[in-house]
C-alpha cells in the first residue's frame, strides 16, 4: 500500500501495491478483492505518516465476524478502516511468509450459535498477482473468502510484523548435514500422521540409484516462485465459475438469476477496464456454460423463441466478445485462439441468431416469391448470423490506421492550413478529423476502449465519429434539396440507412452518448457507488469544453452527447423483421431517451436541440422526420414526443411543427406503392396481408396515441392548434379505441371539476367521438354501447345544438336500437332537460328530432326499435298514431311473437287495451305449443292474451279462442285457460258503449264448446303420446294427469261417458302394461 492515489475501480478490481517499508528483497504482496466500488484513497501503508486523529494499530481481526458473501458485498475501503478499529480478540493468525508463499492459521471467536472455528490458509503469488490460495473452510463461490482477505490485509496493512524469509529452498542450502537431518526428523515428529508415508516413500526413492527423482537434478521449491518466462494471472477459481453460471442458467431468470448473470458481465467488463487477463478467461467459462445450455436444444428443436431476459443476455455476451477481440493491445495469438473459438461456437446448430429467431434459417417466404428476374438462387437463402458472428467480423479490425492512431493519440490533430481547401476524406473544412467507417463498427471501436480502460482515446474516436456524422447529414441534405421536387411529387422515398442504429446489437447510439456523458459527470465527493439502481440518485452533468486544434469550437462533450443521440434517434431507418428484433427496437429508443431526460437543458442544449430538430424536420431520406419518408420506417412517435415535451418551452411552434410531422404511420395507410423494390423482403410480405408482420404495431399505436394525448392537453385553449391536432389525428390514427382513449382523454381535461369546461377542447372531444361511431358503425367492438353513451353525455356537455345535430345525423353515426334505446332515451330524459336548463322552444325541438328519429327507426328495424318509438312518441298523438301503425304493418312479416306481445302488453299499460288485444291476436298467429312444451316461455303471454280478450267481452274472447286452439297444443295450457274463462264473466273490462250481461259462459255452447273441445283432443292424443315412451318411475305422475283430464272431460254434458271410453280404450290398447293398468283401474275403475 503506497502512496499511490488513483480513481475510484468497481468490481473485480485488480490491486497491485508493493509495501515500501518492506525489505527490499520482499516479493511484496498483492491481492485480489471481489467486491463493490473501491477507492485507494483510503488505502495507505500504517508505516507512512497518517493524518492528524487518524486511528493506527490496525488488527487483524477484521473480518472474521463477518460472513464471507458479506465480506464480499463490502467496499474494500471501509473493510480497511474496520480492520483497523477492531480489537485483537476478534482474531488469531499464527502466519509465515517463506519466498513467494504466504501460510496463516485464522481462528474465528465463538459467537452465540457457532463455537470457535480455526482454519489453514495459504496464498501463492507470483509478480504482483496472487496466483492460488487455499483456505481450510471449504469456500465455494468466485469470491475470496474473508479468511484469505483477512490474511491478506494484514499482510499488508502490518508488513512488519510478518517476518519475510528466503524461499525454503536457500534456507535448506545454508544447512549443513546435521542440520538437514534434525530438521527433517522433527518436520515428521510434528506431523507424523499427516507425511510419514511420503517421507518414507522419497527416503526409498532417493536411496534407489535407478529411481525417477534421482534421474532430475534438484528438487521442486513451492515458495520459490516462477519462471520469469512463465505466464502469471490472478487465481481465479474456473470451477467455481462454471458452477454458478450453470446455477443462475438453470433457474431460469426466476430468483434474481438474471440479474446476477448481468452482474457477472458488469464484472468482466471491470476486468477488462482493469487490463485484467482474467476478463476474456472468465468471459469464456461464461459463454462455455451458456453454449451448454439444455435449453437452447429445446427451444430449437420446437422452433420457439427463447424468453426476453434470456435473449438480452446473449445479447450482452455477444456484445462483450467484440470488446474483447476489439482490444487495441491484445496480441495476434490471443486474437487467433479467440477468432477459433468464436467460430466453433458459432458453427453449432444450438448457437442463438442475432435476430433471435430460430426460424430464419429457412428460406424467407418474402424472398421466395419472385419479385423480379434480377433475383437469383442464392438470394433465396440468407446468411445465417450468430451472436457471435459480429465478434468474428471484429477479429479482422485492427488499430494499425495511421489515421486512426493519431486521432486517439492526440486532442490536437488537425489537418495543416493549406490542405482544407475542397474535399477531404480525412479531414472537414475546419480541418477537424474524421472516421469514415461502418458507424456501429466504429461505435464498437469506441466500446472496446472505454470496456479496457482508455477513455480519453474513446473520447476523442467519438468527437471524430461525430464529426463525419455531421458532414454526411450536410451532405445529404444538400443531395435531398436537389431531388426534394421528384421525391415529393411521388410521394415515396428510399431508405439510405440499411441499418438502424437504435435496436442495434452493438448499441451505436447509447455508446457515444454514454463515452461523452461520462466525461461531463460531476461526482459527489467520498462518494462510492452502489449496484442497486432504484436507491441511486440521477446523474449530475457539467458542461466540459471539448479539446480540439480548432480554436473556434466553444462546444462540449454534453452538447455533443445530446446532439448525437438526437442524430441516431432521427434516423429513418427501416423497421426490422421478427419480434424480438423489433421490441429491441423500441427498448432501446426508451432507454436512451430515459438517459435524454436526465440532462437539465440550459440554454447550450436547448440550442443544439432546436438546430438538430431543424435539421431533421428539413431532411431528406436520412430522416424519419423528413417530408417524405419511405413506408416501412420506424415511427418517430416516442422520440417527437420527447422532442415535443423538450422544446415546448422554448419555441412552441418548432415542438408543435416537429409532433404534427411525426403523427403519420405509413404502414397503415396503404399497401405498397407500385414499383418501390427497395425493401423487398418487407414488401412480398404485403402480397397475403394488407400489412407487414409489425409484431409491435400495438404498441407503436398507442405511442402514437400518447403524442397526440400530449399535443391535445398542451394546446387546450388554443384553438387554432386544437383544430391542427385534432385533423392529424383523424387522418394518421386508424385504431378506434386509441382514438376514443384520446376523446375521453380531451373531454376529461376540458371539463375539470374546479372550473369551468374549455369549449374548444370540449368540441374537439366530440369531433372524436362521432369519429369514431362512424368507424365502429359497421364493425362489432365490445365496447360500442359505452362509445354510445359517452357520446351522448360529451354532446349533452357541449349543449342543446350538439344533440339536435346527433339526432338529425343519427343513422350515419348508430343502429336503430342504439338511436332509439340510447341516444333518444337518453336525450329526453329528465336528467338531460335538468343539466341543460332548457326552455319550452328548445325542449320542443329536441322533442320532435327525437320522435322523428324514433319513427324513422321504426321503419327501418320495427323488430327492435318499435317499442321504442312508441314510448319516445307517447306525448304526441300523431307520431304515436304512426308508430302503432308500423307495428301493425309490420307484425305481419317481420316481428316475432314475443316482441308482439311486449309491445301489447305496452298497449295495455298506456290504456288501449283494444290495440292491445289486436297485437295479441297478431302474436298468436306466430305462435305454436307443442303437447309437451308445458314450460314454454310464452305460456304467460297466451294466457294474458286470453285474459285480455276475456275482459273486453264475449266477442274478443270468440275471435282469439279458434288463434288458441290452432297454436296451442299443450293439454294442460288448454285446461287452465278454459277454467280461468269459467270462472268469471266476460267484459269485465268496462269498455264503453258496450253492455256487459254479468253472467258466466257455459262450456256447451261457442265459444267456450270449441276451446273444451280442443282441450279433451288434446289429453287425449297427450295421453297416447306419452304411453309410447312411459317407464314405471312415471306412472305416478301419469295417474295424476289422468285425474286432470278427467275434471277436464267432466265439464262436458257426457263427460263422464267420454272418460269412461278414454279409460276402456287405454285398458284395451295397453294391455302390455299390466302394472300401470292395474293402477288406472284401482283409481278410474
Amino acid at each position: 500500500p503506497g502512496g499511490e492515489r488513483r480513481p475510484a475501480a468497481s468490481v473485480w478490481e485488480r490491486v497491485e501495491l508493493r509495501c515500501p517499508h518492506a525489505p527490499l528483497q520482499s516479493p511484496g504482496m498483492s491481492w485480489c478483492l471481489v467486491g463493490h466500488e473501491v477507492s485507494r484513497r483510503q488505502m495507505e501503508c500504517p508505516a507512512s505518516p497518517r493524518p492528524s486523529g487518524g486511528k493506527g494499530g490496525c488488527q487483524a481481526s477484521t473480518f472474521l465476524s463477518l460472513k464471507p458473501h458479506i465480506f464480499a458485498q463490502l467496499p474494500l475501503a471501509e473493510l480497511c478502516c474496520y480492520f483497523c478499529t477492531l480489537p485483537n480478540s476478534c482474531l488469531s493468525l499464527c502466519f509465515v511468509s517463506p519466498g513467494f508463499h504466504l501460510s496463516g492459521t485464522v481462528t474465528e471467536p465463538a459467537t452465540a450459535t457457532e463455537p470457535e472455528m480455526t482454519y489453514k490458509v495459504a496464498i501463492s503469488f507470483d509478480r504482483c498477482k496472487i496466483t492460488s490460495v487455499t483456505c481450510g473452510c471449504g469456500n465455494k463461490d468466485i469470491f475470496y473468502c474473508a479468511h484469505v482477505v483477512a490474511l491478506s490485509l494484514y499482510r499488508i496493512r502490518k508488513p512488519d510484523q510478518v517476518k519475510l524469509r528466503l524461499p525454503i529452498s536457500e534456507t535448506l542450502f545454508q544447512m549443513n548435514r546435521d542440520q538437514l537431518q534434525k530438521f527433517v526428523q522433527y518436520l515428521i515428529t510434528a506431523h507424523h500422521t499427516e507425511v510419514l508415508p511420503t517421507a518414507q516413500k522419497l527416503a526409498d526413492e532417493i536411496l534407489s540409484s535407478n529411481s525417477e527423482i534421482n534421474q532430475v537434478h534438484g528438487a521442486p521449491d513451492p515458495t520459490a516462485g516462477a519462471s520469469i518466462d512463465d505466464e502469471n494471472c490472478w487465481h481465479l477459481d474456473e470451477e467455481q465459475v462454471r458452477e454458478q453460471v450453470k446455477l443462475f442458467l438453470s433457474q431460469g431468470g426466476y430468483y434474481g438469476s438474471g440479474k446476477q448473470l448481468s452482474s457477472m458481465f458488469a464484472k468482466v467488463r471491470e476486468m477488462l477496464r482493469m487490463r485484467d487477463s482474467n476478463g476474456a478467461r472468465m468471459l469464456t467459462l461464461i459463454t462455455e456454460q451458456f453454449m451448454a445450455d439444455p435449453r437452447l436444444s429445446l427451444w430449437r428443436q420446437q422452433g420457439t423463441g427463447m424468453t426476453d431476459k434470456c435473449r438480452q443476455l446473449w445479447d450482452e455476451l455477444g456484445a462483450l466478445w467484440v470488446c474483447v477481440v476489439l482490444n487495441p493491445h491484445c496480441k495476434l495469438e490471443e486474437k487467433t485462439c479467440w477468432l477459433r473459438q468464436l467460430r466453433k461456437w458459432g458453427d453449432m446448430d444450438v448457437c442463438p441468431l442475432e435476430d433471435g429467431n430460430y426460424g430464419n434459417e429457412l428460406p424467407n417466404i418474402a424472398n421466395a416469391l419472385r419479385q423480379s428476374s434480377n433475383h437469383s438462387q442464392d438470394s433465396l437463402a440468407r446468411p445465417r448470423r450468430t451472436v457471435f458472428t459480429r465478434a468474428i467480423e471484429g477479429c479482422d479490425l485492427h488499430w494499425q490506421d495511421s489515421h486512426l492512431q493519431r486521432i486517439i493519440s492526440s486532442d490536437f490533430y488537425v489537418s495543416p492550413a493549406y490542405q482544407r481547401e475542397g474535399e477531404s476524406l480525412l479531414f472537414n473544412a475546419q480541418g477537424q478529423p474524421l472516421w469514415l467507417e461502418h458507424v456501429p463498427t466504429a461505435c464498437a471501436r469506441v466500446d472496446a476502449l472505454r470496456s479496457h480502460g482508455y477513455p480519453k482515446e474513446a473520447l476523442r474516436l467519438t468527437v471524430a465519429i461525430i464529426n463525419t456524422l455531421r458532414l454526411q447529414q450536410q451532405r445529404q441534405l444538400e443531395i435531398y434539396k436537389h431531388q426534394k421536387k421528384e421525391l415529393l411529387q411521388r410521394g415515396a422515398t428510399t431508405i439510405t440507412n440499411l441499418e438502424g442504429w437504435v435496436g442495434h446489437p452493438l448499441n451505436p447510439v447509447g455508446c457515444l452518448f454514454l463515452t461523452l456523458t461520462e466525461a461531463c459527470r460531476l461526482e459527489e465527493e467520498n462518494c462510492l457507488e452502489v449496484s442497486d439502481a432504484s436507491d441511486s440518485k440521477p446523474p449530475v452533468y457539467q458542461h466540459v469544453p471539448v479539446v480540439s486544434g480548432c480554436q473556434d469550437r466553444g462546444e462540449s462533450y454534453l452538447s455533443l452527447a445530446l446532439e448525437v443521440a438526437l442524430m441516431g434517434m432521427g434516423q429513418q431507418r427501416v423497421m426490422p423483421e421478427g419480434l424480438y428484433a423489433q421490441d429491441k427496437v423500441c427498448r432501446n429508443e426508451e432507454q436512451i431517451i430515459a438517459r435524454l431526460q436526465d440532462l437539465e437543458l440550459d440554454a447550450v442544449l436547448v440550442q443544439t436541440l432546436r438546430k438538430q430538430c431543424i435539421l431533421l424536420l428539413e431532411g431528406g431520406p436520412f430522416s424519419g422526420l423528413g417530408e417524405v419518408i419511405h413506408r416501412e420506417s420506424v415511427p418517430m412517435h416516442t422520440f417527437a414526443k420527447y422532442l415535443f415535451s423538450a422544446l415546448l418551452p422554448h419555441d412552441a411552434d418548432l415542438a408543435y411543427k416537429l409532433a404534427l410531422r411525426a403523427m403519420r404511420l405509413p404502414v397503415l395507410e396503404t399497401t405498397a406503392p407500385p414499383g418501390d423494390m427497395t425493401h423487398p423482403h418487407h414488401i412480398v410480405s404485403v402480397v397475403p396481408n394488407r400489412y407487414p408482420r409489425w409484431f409491435t404495431l400495438g404498441h407503436l399505436e398507442s405511442q402514437q396515441c400518447e403524442l397526440a394525448s400530449t399535443m391535445l392537453t398542451t394546446a387546450k385553449g388554443d384553438m387554432l392548434r386544437l383544430r391542427t391536432v385534432l385533423e392529424a389525428i383523424q387522418k394518421n390514427i386508424h385504431s378506434s379505441s386509441l382514438i376514443f382513449k384520446l376523446a375521453q382523454d380531451a373531454f376529461k381535461i376540458a371539463t375539470p371539476a374546479d372550473n369551468n369546461s374549455d369549449t374548444t377542447l370540449l368540441n374537439v372531444a366530440l369531433e372524436l367521438g362521432l369519429q369514431v361511431m362512424r368507424m365502429t358503425l359497421s364493425t362489432l367492438n365490445w365496447r360500442r354501447r359505452e362509445m354510445v353513451r359517452w357520446l351522448v353525455t360529451c354532446a349533452t356537455e357541449v349543449g342543446v345544438r350538439a344533440l339536435v345535430s346527433i339526432l338529425q345525423s343519427w343513422y350515419t353515426l348508430f343502429t336503430p336500437t342504439e338511436a332509439t334505446s340510447i341516444v333518444a332515451a337518453t336525450v329526453m330524459s329528465h336528467n338531460t332537460i335538468l343539466r341543460l336548463s332548457l326552455d319550452y322552444p328548445q325542449r320542443e325541438e329536441l322533442g320532435s328530432c327525437a320522435r322523428t328519429l324514433a319513427l324513422q327507426c321504426a321503419m327501418k328495424d320495427p323488430q327492435n326499435c318499435a317499442l321504442s318509438a312508441l314510448t319516445l312518441c307517447e306525448k304526441d298523438h300523431i307520431a304515436f298514431e304512426t308508430a302503432y301503425q308500423i307495428v301493425i304493418d309490420a307484425a305481419s312479416t317481420g316481428m316475432t311473437y314475443s316482441q308482439l306481445f311486449t309491445i301489447a302488453r305496452y298497449m295495455e299499460h298506456r290504456g288501449y287495451p283494444l290495440r292491445a288485444f289486436k297485437l295479441a291476436s297478431l302474436a298468436m298467429t306466430h305462435l305454436n305449443l307443442a303437447y309437451n312444451q308445458d314450460t314454454h316461455p310464452a305460456i304467460n303471454d297466451v294466457l294474458w292474451a286470453c285474459a285480455l280478450s276475456h275482459s273486453l267481452g264475449k266477442n274478443e274472447l270468440a275471435a282469439i279462442i279458434p288463434l288458441v286452439v290452432k297454436s296451442v297444443h299443450c293439454a294442460t295450457v288448454l285446461s287452465d285457460i278454459l277454467r280461468r274463462c269459467t270462472m268469471t264473466a266476460p267484459g269485465l273490462a268496462g269498455i264503453p258503449g258496450r253492455r256487459n250481461s254479468g253472467k258466466l259462459m257455459s262450456t256447451d255452447k261457442a265459444p267456450l264448446r270449441q276451446l273444451l273441445d280442443a282441450t279433451i283432443s288434446a289429453y287425449i292424443n297427450t295421453t297416447h303420446s306419452r304411453l309410447t315412451h312411459i317407464s314405471p318411475r312415471h306412472y305416478g305422475e301419469f295417474i295424476e294427469f289422468l285425474s286432470k283430464a278427467r275434471e277436464t272431460f267432466l265439464l262436458a254434458q257426457d263427460g263422464h261417458i267420454q272418460f269412461a271410453q278414454f279409460i276402456d280404450n287405454l285398458k284395451q290398447i295397453y294391455k302390455g302394461k299390466k302394472k300401470l293398468m292395474m293402477l288406472v283401474r284401482e283409481r278410474f275403475g
